[in-house]
């Protein structure tokens, strides 16, 4: 039997309010531990349709005890490239500090190698933090000439370099760098396959975490059909751009109507998980409309990926 992640009974755990810049959608949360609380960085869809970011806190990481009033991030509307909203944040500590990757969406022309059905292009923006009250924005992480999205820190040094998972062309692509600046693609790590539930795109979900087998990804995928899927994978710990084990099945797929009608139909996405104990906490949008989450415990995870070796 395929391994799966188990949903929580509270599901969805944070839905729209009336509050005028979340009463369309809540959902695609980065994860954090701050102050021994589990921070939870929504995307929020209001009345004027842009993405914005929110924040919800939570004591055992299950029930939602505390939820801001007003966005905690905004977009920079004098910056061109973000115009349109910041979506999909995924937030990785290094050293001290909380490093949030997130979709930065526009008007402004991009290369436009990818035929969407939205008029915006997107790139990926860097904002950081150490208290979640104070940010600091440090622009584009690549070109402006390129679309792209879907992009998660590792959260530390990999052989001196700094590394990034993100998403241009369909597929997961990695790149390195030596100070969080400039960087260099790596190459293309994981790309849609010919055929089943991952035959269209594929892209990180929550940030890297490092585990007895190498760094666990997981990843979204979606199929020709626009179903999105949670897949899992292991890439090397010294190598990240060599994948050491991969589930060949989803672990999870939408099934419950929270998961199934809102308001992209049969979407399950993650941006974010934290380590609770024995298990691993997995947060994720449901149908682009709410927040859900879900658990697995690790031993079962890692015993499932360890009989999942391949040799690339």
């Amino acid at each position: 039997m395929a391994v799966q992640l188990e949903r929580f009974s509270t599901n969805p755990i944070a839905v729209p309010t009336t509050n005028w810049w979340e009463c369309r959608a809540v959902f695609n949360a980065g994860v954090a531990y701050y102050q021994d609380k589990i921070h939870l960085l929504y995307r929020a869809i209001g009345k004027d349709g842009a993405s914005r970011f929110g924040l919800a806190i939570s004591h055992d990481g299950i029930h939602i005890d505390e939820r801001t009033l007003v966005p905690l991030i905004e977009s920079d509307y004098d910056d061109p490239y973000e115009r349109c909203g910041c979506e999909d944040p995924r937030i990785t500590y290094i050293e001290g500090v909380y490093h949030i990757l997130y979709t930065a969406a526009s008007m402004y022309p991009g290369s436009n190698r990818i035929s969407e059905k939205a008029p915006w292009r997107t790139r990926v923006a860097r904002i950081t933090t150490t208290n979640f009250k104070t940010f600091q924005r440090h622009g584009l992480v690549f070109s402006d000439e390129i679309d792209d999205k879907d992009a998660a820190l590792f959260p530390q040094k990999i052989n001196g370099k700094y590394y990034i998972f993100h998403r241009r062309d369909l597929a997961m692509v990695l790149a390195s760098s030596t100070d969080l600046q400039h960087w260099q693609e790596e190459g293309r790590i994981l790309e849609p396959t010919q055929e089943g539930w991952q035959n269209d795109r594929v892209g990180i979900g929550a940030p890297p975490i490092l585990t007895e087998l190498g760094w666990l990804i997981i990843y979204h995928a979606r199929d020709r059909q626009e179903v999105y899927r949670l897949g899992v994978l292991v890439v090397d710990a010294k190598n990240p751009s060599r994948i050491v084990a991969q589930l060949t099945e989803p672990i999870l797929e939408p099934s419950e109507p929270y998961e199934r009608i809102g308001v992209v139909r049969n979407v399950v996405f993650t941006c974010g998980l934290v380590e609770l104990g024995a298990d691993y906490l997995i947060y994720y949008g449901g149908a682009d409309k709410v927040l859900a989450g879900s658990r697995i415990s690790k031993v079962t995870l890692i015993n499932a990926l360890r009989k999942s070796t391949v040799s690339k």
